[in-house]
């Protein structure tokens, strides 16, 4: 899990000794942004952009699922990092290349980018193949980019963050980051009893919200599906799977709230989205990567989980 102290790699976890047992996740280092006009100087054109994604990772699951929402697999290729992390962080293989500059190590891409950079080094990453640079590291904008700057290439997609929307989904997506989607590694990576059960307290709390929230409404924002929701999405699919038991995250499961675990199947089940969803990676990744928290890395055969169950959040209607 080591992390670039300027432009050399160090193989090291992270240090909570100082946050009192908390789990503090660093901002993103890179930020640019693809405009539509190019004014960013990062203009939007087909084939000249390219991921680098985790499958096991929520974080750039985010973009895989934009991607394909936005059908935008032909105009932004792809690569994938091998799940189980190597001592010199995200790796690729000869099955799991990197496409575009055939590096071993993710970090690679990051000293290229900048040679004396310093901190974690993390997926997802957009990347511009013409200026052989890192544009963005920070899946919130990246799904952004995918659902606004790229209508040139489908310029019938769905808008997933709607104008008359964004305060309501600000809200929301503070409310589930916070709580939720960095919740669970607040838990998994705590570093002392107190900062554990005051992080479960939270995550539960927010799940038990949601849950009632949901009884309501098909969706987060309404009846209307926003990025809100895929937000949340990737964090649940792997809640059953690893975060329960790997992350300490066990008062109770997804499948245990009617209305959470209905909604999950409801977004699973939406075109193309199984397709992003690969719990081989995601449970070794985790279970595997983190030597601390398992040091046997064995990964368990378990739980049986069926998304392709019937839901009934058809009862709702659509906006």
């Amino acid at each position: 899990m080591g992390y670039l102290l300027n432009g050399v790699w160090n193989d090291g976890w992270y240090d909570t000794a100082g946050t009192a047992g908390e789990f503090v996740r660093p901002d993103a280092k890179f930020r640019s942004r693809v405009t539509a006009d190019g004014s960013s100087g990062y203009p939007e054109e087909a084939g000249r952009y390219h991921l680098y994604v985790s499958l096991a990772c929520p974080w750039a699951h985010r973009t895989l699922i934009f991607r394909k929402l936005k059908n935008l697999e032909a105009a932004i290729s792809v690569s994938i990092v091998e799940p189980v992390m190597s001592s010199e962080g995200w790796s690729f293989s000869a099955p799991l290349p990197d496409h575009i500059n055939g590096f071993s190590y993710l970090h690679q891409l990051y000293t290229k980018t900048e040679p004396r950079h310093s901190g974690r080094v993390t997926v997802p990453v957009l990347w511009d193949k013409e200026r052989n640079l890192i544009v963005n590291n920070e899946s919130a904008e990246i799904i952004r980019m995918l659902n606004s700057e790229f209508a040139a290439y489908n310029p019938l997609g769905y808008d997933y963050y709607p104008v008359r929307l964004r305060g309501e989904i600000y809200d929301v997506n503070a409310f589930i980051y916070n709580n939720i989607n960095n919740g669970v590694y607040r838990c998994g990576f705590a570093g002392t009893q107190a900062a554990y059960e005051s992080a479960a307290r939270r995550l539960f709390h927010a799940l038990d919200t949601l849950e009632e929230r949901l009884s309501r409404t098909r969706y987060l924002i309404g009846n209307t599906l926003t990025e809100a929701d895929w937000r949340l999405f990737t964090t649940l699919i792997r809640f059953d799977a690893v975060y329960h038991g790997h992350f300490k995250c066990n008062l109770r499961r997804i499948e245990d709230y009617p209305n959470l675990s209905a909604y999950l199947r409801d977004l699973y089940q939406m075109p193309g989205i199984a397709e992003t969803v690969d719990l081989d990676h995601i449970k070794r990744h985790y279970y595997m990567s983190h030597e601390h928290i398992n040091p046997t890395r064995i990964v368990p055969l378990g739980p049986e989980l069926d998304f392709r169950r019937p839901h009934d959040r058809e009862r709702f209607a659509c906006n």
